[in-house]
C-alpha cells in the first residue's frame, strides 16, 4: 500500500526506487529492476549513474514520447541508453528545474566518510562528480529524495514535508546518521530506502526508525510487487 500525504501517494518500489503519484501525474524516482506494467511515467528524476539508480531497462519500461527525464551530467549517457529518443533535461547541484508540470531543485550528494579505498580517502560517491539529491514539489507539498548521500552540510538546510533518506551504511547513511539527519531538519514525515536489496534489509529501517526523536512520524513502506 501506499503512503498518502495530502494528494501525494509515494510508493516504494524497492532500493531507491519510488513511483509519486500527485493530481494525475506519475513521477519515478530511480527506477530500478521495474517489471512490465507499471504505469507510464510522466517524469523520471534520476539521482546517478550507478546500475542500481540508473537502470536502462526500467526507464524503457515506463516511458513514452512525452516523458522527461531529470538527470545529472554524470547520468545521461546512461540515462540515454534507455531509448533513442529520449527527453533528457539535464541539471547540477543548485539548480531549478521544471519538467512535466513540476518544479525540481537538485542538491549535492556525496559521501564525506563512506571509503571505496580508505588508505587514500577515496570516497564511494566524490563530491566533483556532481551526483544529486532533488527537492520536488508538488504544489504545497515539498518532497526530499537524498540519493546515496552521507549527512553532509548541505542538507542541514533541507526543509521538506517528507524526506526519503538511506538507512543501510557502506555506501550511505547508517541509520544513526539517517536518524541524525531527520532529526535535525524536522520533515513531517520519514520513509527510509537503500536497503533489503544490495545492502542491508529491514532492520536498519527498524534502527533508524527508533532513533527518530519528537513527533517525526517514520513510515516503513512495503515493496510494491
Amino acid at each position: 500500500m501506499p503512503y498518502r500525504y495530502q494528494d501525494v501517494e509515494i510508493y516504494w518500489l524497492g532500493h531507491d526506487a519510488f513511483r509519486v503519484l500527485w493530481r494525475g501525474l506519475a513521477l519515478y524516482i530511480d527506477p530500478y529492476q521495474l517489471q512490465a506494467g507499471e504505469p507510464k511515467a510522466d517524469v523520471i528524476l534520476v539521482t546517478h549513474e550507478h546500475f542500481d539508480h540508473c537502470d536502462p531497462p526500467s526507464i524503457r519500461r515506463v516511458l513514452k514520447p512525452s516523458t522527461a527525464v531529470v538527470a545529472p551530467r554524470v547520468a545521461v549517457s546512461c540515462v540515454k541508453r534507455a531509448a533513442r529518443e529520449v527527453n533528457v533535461i539535464e541539471i547540477a547541484p543548485g539548480e531549478r528545474k521544471s519538467a512535466g508540470g513540476i518544479n525540481v531543485t537538485a542538491y549535492p550528494a556525496y559521501n564525506i566518510n563512506k571509503f571505496r579505498d580508505p588508505a587514500r580517502r577515496a570516497v564511494f560517491h566524490p563530491r566533483e562528480d556532481g551526483r544529486v539529491a532533488y527537492m520536488i514539489e508538488l504544489g504545497s507539498v515539498r518532497v526530499f529524495h537524498a540519493g546515496d548521500s552521507d549527512f553532509i552540510p548541505e542538507f542541514r538546510d533541507v526543509r521538506a514535508d517528507i524526506l526519503l533518506v538511506p538507512v543501510s551504511g557502506v555506501y550511505v547513511m547508517t541509520p544513526q546518521e539517517a536518524a541524525e539527519f531527520v532529526n535535525t531538519v524536522s520533515p513531517r514525515v520519514a520513509i527510509p530506502m537503500h536497503y533489503g536489496s544490495i545492502v542491508a534489509s529491514r532492520r536498519e529501517a527498524e534502527e533508524f526508525k527508533r532513533l527518530v526523536k519528537g513527533r517525526i512520524e517514520v513510515v516503513i513502506l512495503e515493496r510494491e510487487l
